[in-house]
């Protein structure tokens, strides 16, 4: 055993950060070798093997399907159940290392989650006995490790995302973990970005792949009627009025009883409770952007489509959470990677608002800020401007507001030279969307005395 502790730790060292010297250890027969070090009767000869796998695999693609092919998955999972923190810290390092590459994915998935979830992710997210995070300073190393771990798998296969929801107890410790975390002031901590990172992607095209029996529920029988709630008029008030909304605000109370109070495992996915969750988040977390960014794209994803739930949920948002502040607070200072998410979010709550003048009044200004005007503005990517369009083309149609606001804050000058600007297939989406909005536009005969004023005539709106 000493010299197996020698020879590991001197591999483990040379291994750093040496490519070829990893290359040369597995040609050395290094990694079956290594494997059944892991669950060696000498704790430092298992120590010591894992943490010269853990090297030896990191950032290399061939090292790591050589370790799955000699069963050190099997060999992984049964040194979990070890009581040792070092080895454990190891044992879950080597799974994030392997979960980076696309082909081992949805493998890791099969031979690992229930264990994982098990042996880590419950007791470490307090979701356990004391429902309390007690974590040291390695056990909080192990439990970052392992979120790690899920969140690179949570970006694989339809298969692997199913599995993940339906592994039990993997959804309520991320829930539980982010849930106190927050109550306790630390929404920076890392290991929260991982755990929303995870919820995220999960919630990924959340409609098309959940249970059908959770889905009829969550449909309800109003599909049956033809058209959403929202279409509906309500006696001689229309949908803007205060009635009607009082009216819609209660319909969707009632659609709440047909979600479990007390959500268990995937149903958290997409249950309203996870709404002021995300928007905590989102308010209370200053310098992580990649939590922030991950609470928005989970928000945006439950809120996206057509179907029934996707807008009981973004008005959810919109009136009882009162979400726009904070997220437009976040599109001030937001750099493209989350104006990408933002504004898709923004996008689908425009669609699903049953007040957009009140909506108009609070988004127009902030959005038209982000908009180019000419050749030397600095741009968000293409599919942002596509996104921004497309919110004040969905407010444009119901809210003359929405019109004369984009009017007052110099949209015109903006949309119109979106719409010139078709120089490249990207630029050309955006200038189809300007154009279209400006069509819109036009149709507010009120306006057009001050389109005229400000030098634009009625080719100009209605030309393609």
């Amino acid at each position: 055993p000493n010299l197996q502790v020698l020879g590991a730790a001197y591999l483990q060292h040379k291994c750093y950060s040496d490519s070829s010297a990893k290359k040369q250890a597995r040609s050395l027969q290094a990694m079956p070798k290594l494997v059944k070090l892991f669950n060696s009767p000498n704790q430092e000869v298992q120590r010591h093997a894992t943490g010269a796998m853990r090297n030896l695999i990191y950032d290399n693609a061939e090292n790591k399907l050589a370790l799955v092919e000699e069963n050190g998955i099997y060999e992984l999972m049964r040194t979990l159940r070890e009581p040792d923190d070092e080895l454990r810290k190891n044992v879950t390092g080597i799974l994030w290392n392997l979960s980076s590459s696309d082909n081992l994915k949805d493998r890791l998935a099969r031979d690992t989650l229930e264990q994982l979830t098990d042996l880590v992710l419950v007791p470490l997210s307090g979701l356990g006995a004391s429902g309390v995070i007690q974590q040291n300073p390695s056990e909080a190393e192990i439990f970052y490790n392992s979120t790690g771990f899920l969140r690179n798998l949570s970006s694989a296969s339809q298969q692997t995302r199913q599995k993940m929801r339906e592994c039990h107890g993997l959804v309520d410790s991320m829930i539980h973990y982010v849930n106190s975390s927050l109550e306790v002031g630390k929404s920076e901590d890392k290991s929260v970005e991982n755990a929303v990172c995870v919820l995220r992607n999960l919630s990924y095209r959340l409609y098309d792949e959940m249970p059908p029996s959770s889905l009829q529920r969550l449909e309800g029988h109003r599909r049956n009627a033809g058209g959403t709630v929202t279409g509906e008029l309500v006696g001689c008030f229309s949908p803007q009025s205060k009635k009607a909304r009082e009216h819609y605000l209660n319909a969707d109370i009632v659609t709440f009883t047909e979600v479990s109070k007390d959500p268990k495992g995937m149903e958290w996915l997409w249950n309203p409770q996870i709404v002021g969750i995300y928007n905590r988040l989102l308010q209370r977390c200053e310098l992580n952007k990649h939590t922030t960014e991950a609470a928005s794209g989970a928000l945006q994803n439950i809120t996206a489509g057509d179907r029934r739930w996707a807008g009981v949920l973004s008005r959810l948002a919109l009136e009882q959470e009162r979400i726009l502040n904070p997220v437009l607070d976040r599109v001030r200072t937001a750099d493209h990677h989350q104006l990408r998410s933002l504004t898709g979010l923004i996008r689908n709550l425009s669609r699903h608002a049953r007040n957009k003048d009140d909506m108009s009044t609070k988004v127009v200004s902030h959005l038209i800020e982000k908009l180019p005007g000419s050749v030397g503005d600095k741009a968000p990517p293409a599919d942002v401007i596509v996104n921004i369009i497309a919110v004040l083309n969905n407010l444009v149609v119901e809210s003359p507001m929405a019109a004369r606001d984009i009017v007052y804050f110099d949209g015109l000058r903006k949309l119109f030279f979106i719409k010139k600007r078709r120089d490249s297939s990207d630029n050309e989406k955006s200038s189809r969307a300007a154009a279209s909005l400006l069509g819109n536009m036009w149709q507010y005969t009120k306006l057009h005395r001050d389109f005229k004023m400000k030098g634009y005539r009625k080719e100009d709106f209605l030309s393609l």
